[in-house]
Order: C-alpha cells, then structure tokens, then sequence
C-alpha cells in the first residue's frame, strides 16, 4: 500500500525527529530519511525526493531556513518548517524560501497531517503554475523566432508574411521538426531547406 506522505525529517534534537517520524508512521506516511544539518537537508532531498519534508528552524550547522532556500534551489518539494519561533521575522523568510507550512514544537501529533497534506497539496499547485509558465514562457520563444525568420524571408526572398509562415511551416512538416527549430536553421543562415519548401 502507498504511503500518504514519504517524509523526510531534518532536525538537529533526535526527541523531535523521534516524535514527528512516529506521529508519520501512524498517521499512514513512511519516513525515507533522517538528518540534522543544513547540507543534510539538500542531499537527502535529492536521493530521497520525499513528498515533503520537515525541517526544524534550528540546525547543528545553520538555519532551518536557509536549509529550506538550498532545497528549493537545487530539488524543490513541498516544505514544513518545525519551529517553536513563531515571529513574523521568521515566517517572512520562511514564506520567501519557500516554505508552505508551519508545525509548532512541541508537536501535537494532531496537526501533523494537516500540515502535511496542506504543504503537499500546495506544492503540486506551485509545480503545475511552474509548468504553465515554462511552457507559455518557450512557446512565447517559439513565436519571436518564427517571427524573426519571417522577417528574413520576407527580406531575402521577397516572400509576404503569409508566404514565409507557410515556407517555414511547409518546411518544419517535411523536416519533421518543430517551427522554431526551423526558424533556428534559418537564423543561423541555412536557407536551402526553405528555398526546397515551395
């Protein structure tokens, strides 16, 4: 059976790792590793790749914090930060690392799974806005290039601008590949395909 959460907990005091990876295991979830250290955090994380992991404000070598911003630099996931600070300071930065939940020590078993469900679920959220952009953002690419190599064709070869969008398109159909790869062809010079696309 899957586990709700795989889990991963990054705490320098081994009674809260103690306590958060029980409150896991009976709550359905399965704890794939353990660690106390800010460089803990990032390792684990990338061989792990739990569904969330926790981490503590306070570190043997740092901040909870800054353990939480190496994390979504390097092998984002959906991050709680275990604290008993609880000053806006605090949780600025926590948000601003990208932090999407809050689990107050000492824990309270209870509020374990609400927050981990919580951060989980923003994180699919966070990812899938991170998809639109990243295709909105090469499509937007894509475009400008094509625009672009129409531009050349319409200089070069005299073509209108309905004319050099068919001769690329044409192009990129008997090529099989994209438009863009073919306006990259063009850019950088290589016009026989296109005089070939009639």
């Amino acid at each position: 059976m899957k586990p709700r959460w795989r889990v991963l907990i990054i705490d320098d005091h081994a009674p809260s790792r103690a306590s958060v990876g029980e409150a896991v295991t009976t709550q359905g979830g399965q704890v794939v590793g353990n660690g106390s250290h800010v460089e803990d955090a990032v390792h684990l994380v990338e061989v792990h790749r739990p569904d969330v992991a926790v981490i503590a404000v306070g570190l043997t070598d740092g901040d909870g914090v800054e353990a939480a911003r190496r994390v979504m630099a390097a092998r984002p996931c959906a991050l709680v930060l275990f604290t008993s600070r609880t000053g806006p300071d605090v949780a600025a930065r926590a948000v601003e690392a990208g932090v999407l939940g809050f689990l107050a020590k000492p824990l309270r078993p209870e509020e374990l799974g609400p927050a981990l469900d919580l951060a989980v679920s923003r994180f699919r959220d966070f990812e899938a806005v991170r998809k639109e952009n990243r295709d909105l953002k090469r499509r937007l690419e894509s475009r400008k290039l094509v625009d672009r190599a129409k531009a050349v064709l319409i200089q070069r070869m005299g073509l209108t601008e309905p004319e050099a969008h068919r001769r690329i398109q044409k192009t990129a159909m008997d090529t099989r590949r994209t438009m863009a790869d073919v306006a990259l062809s063009l850019l950088g010079e290589d016009l026989s395909p296109l005089r070939a696309a009639k």
